[in-house]
């Protein structure tokens, strides 16, 4: 009897290394073959290169061309003055300034290359009216100026000010949650004391994700993020696939936005719905702060797939639980008999 025990424990222990180390193996893989697939869209992420040996194209319209690829802004681009004051130079007469406010709107004009000057060789001109004219360095034009479309001024309006909006989120959510815990109520959190839905969880991968690609871009290729931000779009088709596979992530994070707010306000009160949205919007500025900084140094491809594989894991499981549901809340058992959650008795 013994040795037969001996041996049953010795083929347990040998199941579960093996288990072990076939899951330790096969994590492996899933995050190589994620780091693969970031890795390849990263491969080609650059707008193309316009055809300029066209003898179709009129002279004008190779040199519009020309402007856009290299500057990725063109004569009669709009744009919009966000600085308080800005002075416009009007050359070739020295000390001669215009003076434009926040607000003003302005076209450019001309774009020239001055090689002589040492702090930016390209000099754009820019037109307020007929009369008030003037030049401007290209790096000025880009810190003081902002296109006129409305996605590139929303892009503006969050990079200036998303840490405030972030500080407001967190703090909103500090206050309730001190509050609930004085009154000794329990909020559920993303990954700790989840609801019962993928949503939430796949809110956070979607920021993390969009994240990531957003630093790829400024690492990798900013002119792919200068062109967008001056010739904006909201569709992912016919643009570089890291940019596509951005604005993607962005619609679905609105898609499953709506689906997480819905499934929270149907499994939970009011008082403590709010109070975990509010906890899932602060999970998702930590996703988005940390995968911001983290793919800097290039631990944050690692930090994606290792998110991605908590994710299907956490879907997988949820797959194969027993659909049973109780018959008074609609919470979701693994067997017949007491609901965790109202206590009703399902038979």
């Amino acid at each position: 009897m013994k040795n037969e025990e001996r041996r049953m424990k010795n083929a347990w222990c040998c199941r579960r290394a093996l288990h072990r180390r076939t899951k330790s193996l096969s994590l492996r893989c899933f995050m190589l073959r994620s780091s693969f697939f970031i890795l390849l869209l990263l491969a080609s992420c650059t707008y193309p290169r316009p055809d300029l040996a066209d003898k179709r194209l009129p002279r004008q319209a190779i040199d519009s061309l020309e402007c856009l690829y290299r500057h990725h802004y063109t004569r009669g681009t709009n744009l919009r003055a966000a600085a308080d004051s800005i002075l416009l130079e009007r050359l070739p007469v020295k000390g001669d300034y215009e003076l434009l406010r926040r607000g003003d709107r302005v076209v450019v004009a001309e774009v020239a290359i001055h090689p002589a000057d040492s702090i930016d060789s390209v000099w754009v001109k820019l037109a307020h009216s007929q009369e008030a004219q003037g030049w401007l360095r290209e790096t000025e034009m880009m810190q003081k100026f902002v296109p006129v479309d409305s996605i590139s001024q929303a892009i503006h309006l969050f990079s200036h000010t998303h840490a405030q909006y972030f500080l407001t989120v967190l703090a909103a959510f500090t206050a309730v949650w001190l509050f609930r815990m004085a009154r000794r109520k329990q909020t559920p959190l993303v990954f700790l004391d989840d609801i019962d839905s993928l949503y939430p969880m796949l809110l956070c991968l979607l920021m993390a994700f969009c994240a990531t690609m957003y630093e790829s871009m400024q690492m990798f290729a900013p002119d792919t993020w200068q062109h967008f931000y001056f010739n904006p779009t909201l569709s992912p088709v016919h643009v570089p696939p890291v940019l596509g596979a951005f604005l993607t992530g962005g619609w679905l994070f609105i898609v499953v936005l709506l689906a997480a707010i819905d499934d929270s306000f149907r499994q939970l009160s009011f008082t403590t719905a709010v109070a975990y949205l509010l906890g899932l919007a602060a999970c998702c500025i930590f996703c988005y702060v940390l995968f911001m900084f983290t793919t800097r140094i290039y631990i944050g491809y690692v930090l994606l797939a290792g998110l991605l594989w908590i994710f299907a894991r956490r879907a997988w499981q949820s797959l194969s639980m027993p659909h049973y549901r109780c018959g008074r809340c609609g919470c979701k058992l693994r067997r017949k008999g007491v609901c965790p959650r109202c206590g009703a008795i399902n038979e």
